[in-house]
């Protein structure tokens, strides 16, 4: 028998994120600079928001320089777009957020009770059939819930550090494990009814009643949820049937010989082990009331998971220092991920130097002039998910678009709530495939699994998801969504 040949190896993500650095900074020299106008306003719900005035775009006349000077530039401005996106101002927190959060999770894992927790919940769903089928779409119901209702989605992050390890042991894969959490929030963001951060911003500029359409959009996100369940309960059961089958198989295996799994032993949970657990549950409810109540974001849900950490040390048994190197652990292990989440930021940072952002936007939304209501509202749809790529912040997106979408809707006979749906799918399904989310990557990277990996399993649902928020809005304009 002669030798296979050897398979094709995909490019280390960190790689795949600094080509598209130099694809940016190349597009820089093909499109041309330009910019709208900005104004202030206040939106109800959501403070003061930087809009853009539609009819404003103008050209950008670049600097009078030469050929030479531009292109030492260009190459600067390549190699010193990781370090920007360190310090950009919405990446910098992510950032931080995520290291803080990976010592505190390291504190709690040290403890043993996450392990006996989930050891327990294994050997129950051995036990019980129906603990093992609701197990996925109950966790997974649960975080879309906080997508739809507060807009989850940097707080899912740690959260792989538990699921993962609990697939792994139920005889699923990494895939599922980082699904649960990330996919399930991800559905609710973008099929949200509640998330001020997308549908409340966005309906604030357009004009629309805060919150109206309601209850079109909670059967959105039923049939959303019910579609991300099924497409990684499908997953799962294959998996489970033929480990081999799944695209992380090789790298799970290391992780099992590496030790990324559930202890064999201690399922037993002893008293300051239970102790940690309700603190951790208490802290969850702490944050949600917090998120919703007074409108906590990194910097206050950081905090938060920093004093559970320290807490949850000392209840532990860790004693101070014991504390503190675990902290220092988990910070340590998450280095990776918060590189990863810096240089995919330096990809916006190129485009912004480049003032080619702007132009973008406004060729898209200029091509949709004339055409019929329906298909307006789905080439609306269409525009948001190209745009999503470049500014992958829902509220940005919608500060950068509705502005001009709104006006453009009316011209179009689209209802201005129609408009809000087609900016809401369009930022909210491609979150799960784009490299430019500083979301997914940092959930990849913790879970040790290469985005192209990730992007040609979830490809295919991609397309699934796309032609079904087309339908919904062909119903939406058929309806008059109002």
């Amino acid at each position: 028998m002669t030798a296979s040949t050897p398979r094709f190896k995909a490019p280390d993500t960190t790689l795949i994120i600094f080509s598209i650095i130099v694809l940016a900074a190349i597009l820089t020299w093909i499109i041309p600079a330009g910019a709208f106008q900005k104004a202030e306003i206040e939106v109800e719900g959501a403070g003061t928001r930087e809009v853009v005035v539609p009819g404003s775009y103008a050209p950008i006349e670049r600097a009078d320089e030469s050929v030479g000077s531009r292109l030492i530039h260009t190459v600067a401005i390549i190699f010193q777009a990781p370090i920007l996106g360190f310090v950009d101002e919405d990446a910098a927190p992510i950032i931080a957020f995520v290291l803080l959060i990976g010592g505190a999770f390291a504190v709690l894992q040290k403890t043993g009770a996450v392990d006996a927790a989930l050891r327990r919940l294994v050997q129950a769903s051995q036990r019980s059939r129906a603990i093992e089928l609701l197990l996925i779409p109950l966790f997974m119901a649960l975080f879309s819930l906080g997508g739809a209702v507060f807009g989850m989605a940097e707080e899912t992050i740690p959260f792989v550090l538990i699921f993962v390890p609990l697939a792994l042991a139920l005889g699923y894969d990494s895939l599922v494990g980082a699904a649960i959490p990330f996919l399930g929030s991800a559905a609710g963001f973008a099929a949200a009814f509640f998330n001020p951060f997308t549908v409340g911003v966005a309906q604030g500029i357009a004009q629309v009643p805060l919150f109206s359409g309601v209850g079109f959009r909670i059967v959105l996100w039923v049939i959303t949820t019910g579609l991300m369940i099924a497409f990684v309960m499908t997953h799962a059961a294959r998996i489970r049937r033929d480990p081999t089958k799944s695209p992380t198989y090789a790298l799970d295996q290391k992780k099992r010989e590496q030790g990324f799994h559930l202890n064999e032993e201690g399922s037993t949970l002893t008293g300051p082990q239970q102790s940690v657990l309700t603190i951790f549950m208490l802290g969850i409810a702490i944050l949600v009331f917090g998120v919703l109540q007074f409108q906590w974001y990194i910097t206050e849900i950081a905090a938060l998971f920093i004093a559970l950490g320290i807490v949850m040390g000392i209840v532990g048994g860790l004693g101070a220092n014991g504390t503190a190197r675990a902290f220092m652990e988990g910070a340590k292990d998450l280095v990776a991920t918060a590189l990863i989440i810096g240089i995919a930021r330096g990809i916006l940072v190129v485009m912004q130097d480049g003032q080619i952002i702007d132009t973008i936007l406004y060729s898209l939304s200029s091509a949709l002039e004339g055409a019929g209501s329906t298909v307006a509202a789905m080439s609306m749809f269409g525009v948001q998910t190209v745009i999503n790529f470049f500014v992958p912040s829902g509220s940005g997106q919608a500060a950068l678009t509705m502005p001009l979408m709104a006006p453009l809707s009316d011209l179009l006979g689209v209802s201005r709530q129609t408009a809000v749906l087609a900016f809401q799918m369009g930022d909210g399904f491609t979150n799960m495939i784009i490299p430019t989310s500083a979301v997914l990557m940092g959930v990849l990277t913790l879970a040790d699994i290469p985005w192209p990996t990730w992007a040609r399993w979830i490809f295919p649902f991609q397309l699934l998801l796309f032609f079904f928020g087309l339908m919904v809005l062909a119903v939406a304009v058929q309806i008059g969504f109002a």
